[in-house]
């Protein structure tokens, strides 16, 4: 659904509120489409927020693997190698079209 949505399971030290909140809050902006809502709209905006935000905390608290928990540092270096490689993909595809354009014009 959204790249820059991080899993917040088995994280050493454990996801925070602050985590989820953000978390709820990025889901709502995406599902809505907005990222400010209209005045009229504030309050319901904050209710998703709130009841969502409850939510991922209950379901981080009830799960229950055997993994081991997961380095932060670990799992943000990873996300930024691959966010790296995607961007670079992007660029030389659009450097091949511009070569494309140039040598057709």
């Amino acid at each position: 659904m959204c790249r820059n949505i991080i899993p917040l399971n088995n994280l050493e030290p454990p996801a925070s509120d602050d985590e989820c909140h953000d978390a709820a809050l990025q889901f709502v902006r995406k599902i809505s489409g907005t990222n400010a809502p209209s005045r009229a709209n504030q309050e319901v905006f904050d209710r998703a927020i709130a009841e969502i935000e409850r939510s991922v905390r209950s379901l981080l608290d009830g799960l229950v693997t055997s993994a081991p928990p997961k380095n932060r540092q670990e799992e943000a270096a990873k996300r930024q190698a691959r966010s790296a490689e995607r961007y670079e993909a992007i660029r030389v595809f659009q450097d091949a079209k511009r070569a494309a354009r140039a040598a057709d014009g």
